[in-house]
């Protein structure tokens, strides 16, 4: 066997689910640093990779089995590795049972003579690099459930590789979850049955499954089981964007058949519900997902013991038939109220200011699938004053909303939010504004609007009455009578690029405030505050893993024999 590609450098890997898709839960080794006077590398990769057996007629169906070398720097400047190195894959252990061929894309020249496999390439980036792609397909005469293995070395001048082995397998379970037959248009409090079914294609019985199930802050399942693990994904910022439960069922899913919920669950739409998405998705369990576990809260059946359940995990064949997932719109709306401030103070001084806009609901508003921001605030600064220091997620730009590179003192400033506000959210910017003259009553307008100025309108908001607010400055003339100094606050935007808010992408996400005033916030790196209390999107890699009470309240039937 052969197979050569061009000689490159490896590209970095960087990975992220999209808006609310989960990872195919499998199994990963990572081999174990050692010391050495240069850096150590470590590979990884699967610790199991499960192969279609050898078909009757045609062609074996190959596989990826995905190894990766890791740097173990994480200095982007200075810890690449710009040696030579050379990479070994024994192949001797899956003569008979695999063969394996390296695909056409990679940046090393691979080559593969008789058992053994060579990747030559320079260059290893800080992190995590990929190794060309290895497909691995069942060899002529191997039978199901035979196994060998990969080990893979690595040589260089000046750095150490640990050795790492791989399994290979021929068959095993392949659960292929089936999509649910779900009213995606709703009003909020209806309720649905979720008749959630999977079946196994594979050659081998499924030994306990994991059942994961994911939703947005919208919907809800009405039963809450013992043998569920429930937790809910608040993107670091304190606001709870999806719910994740892990239910662990034990028994033998056989091969050829169709399982199904015993009793359907109840998905219902809530009061705060207005575009929102379920996943769910069907595994194997094994060691790495039995374990530790703690009772839900409201939930039913018995109280589960725990003990140790000494398992041999099988890979699924296809881990991509695993997950279904759903999206619904619920008839609904949000009220995005903008609030501005009053300010006074002598030419020369510098006051704050605190602007920004409230949902006084009922729904929720998400963009989870695309990561935009769900509204811009778009601020014009009052006449007489200066900004010298504002929030990082927004950008100066002219009057009419064109690209600026000043920052500082912009006539004009567009904010991007986050990428969800909660019913009962917003978001909360600080300015502060440099006195230049006395202009009595001068006002600024705050506007809550959509992220294209060229398209204003907010459509899950009828109420456009309140969308719009001021921000005073010397209301009365009094000139000092709420001065407060401000120090040394001059500030610089790190958002760079152009910034026409018809057009630009969001810088980061902004707050969203959690109160019913607007609060105070922290200072950001670009010299202005920012009240710190948002949310992001969830992501869902991992969600297949944690600790799960092992044993059955949310039992499954078999329905059905494939082909019958």
């Amino acid at each position: 066997m052969r197979s050569t590609t061009p000689r490159a450098a490896l590209r970095r890997v960087a990975g992220t689910l999209a808006a609310a898709g989960l990872l195919a839960a499998g199994s990963l080794a990572l081999s174990a640093p050692a010391r050495a006077a240069g850096p150590v590398m470590g590979f990884g990769g699967p610790a199991e990779t499960a192969l279609h057996p050898y078909p009757a007629s045609g062609g074996p169906q190959r596989t990826s089995v995905a190894v990766t070398v890791d740097n173990p720097s994480r200095d982007e400047e200075q810890g690449r590795f710009d040696g030579d190195y050379t990479v070994t894959f024994d192949l001797s252990g899956i003569a008979g049972v695999a063969d394996a061929v390296f695909g056409r894309e990679g940046g090393a020249d691979c080559e593969i003579t008789g058992t053994t496999g060579v990747c030559h390439d320079t260059g290893l980036a800080p992190g995590t690099n990929p190794l060309p792609d290895l497909r691995v397909g069942a060899a002529a005469g191997s039978r199901d459930g035979e196994s060998g293995t990969i080990r893979v070395t690595g040589t260089a001048d000046g750095a150490a590789f640990t050795p790492f082995t791989t399994r290979v397998v021929i068959g095993g379970p392949d659960l292929v979850m089936e999509r649910a037959p779900l009213e995606q248009e709703l009003e909020p409090g209806r309720t649905q049955p979720f008749p959630l079914a999977f079946a196994n294609h594979g050659t081998r019985a499924a030994e306990g499954v994991v059942l994961t199930l994911m939703y947005t802050r919208g919907i809800e399942f009405t039963e809450r089981y013992e043998n569920c693990v429930y937790s809910e994904d608040d993107a670091g910022q304190g606001v709870p964007v999806w719910t994740t439960a892990l239910c662990s069922v034990e028994g033998s899913y056989e091969a050829g058949a169709v399982y199904e919920l015993a009793e359907p669950l109840t998905l219902r739409a809530t009061q705060r519900a207005y575009r929102d998405t379920l996943v769910y998705r069907i595994n194997e369990a094994g060691p790495s997902v039995r374990g530790a576990g703690r009772a839900a809260p409201g939930a039913r059946g018995d109280v589960l013991a725990l003990r140790e359940a000494p398992a041999v995990r099988s890979s699924d064949l296809d881990p991509s038939d695993n997950q279904q997932e759903t999206d619904f719109s619920t008839a609904n709306t949000a009220d995005f109220a903008a609030y501005g401030d009053t300010a006074s103070g002598l030419p020369g001084s510098t006051v704050g200011a605190d602007i920004g806009f409230r949902n006084e609901g009922p729904a929720w508003i998400g963009s989870l699938r695309s990561g935009e921001p769900v509204a811009t605030v778009d601020f014009t600064v009052p006449e007489g004053a200066s900004v010298s220091a504002w929030p990082g997620t927004c950008r100066g730009v002219t009057a009419d909303g064109q690209y600026r590179e000043e920052q500082a003192g912009a006539p004009r400033y567009v904010c991007d939010t986050s990428m969800a506000v909660r019913e009962d959210g917003g978001s909360a910017l600080h300015f502060d504004l440099k006195v230049t003259e006395a202009v009595t009553g001068a006002s600024g307008t705050v506007e809550v609007r959509g992220t294209r100025s060229r398209d204003p309108l907010l459509p899950f908001d009828p109420d456009r009455g309140n969308n719009t607010a001021a921000l005073v400055l010397n209301a009365d003339g009094a000139g000092d009578s709420g001065a407060t100094a401000a120090g040394s606050t001059a500030g610089s935007s790190g958002s760079g690029g152009p910034t026409d808010d018809a057009s630009a992408p969001a810088v980061s996400a902004s707050a969203d405030a959690t109160g019913a005033t607007a609060p105070t916030g922290s200072r950001t790196g670009t010299g202005g505050r920012l009240a710190a209390t948002g949310t992001g999107a969830a992501t869902a890699a991992g969600a297949a893993a944690g600790a799960l009470l092992a044993g059955g309240v949310l039992y499954m039937a078999a329905r059905r024999r494939l082909g019958h």
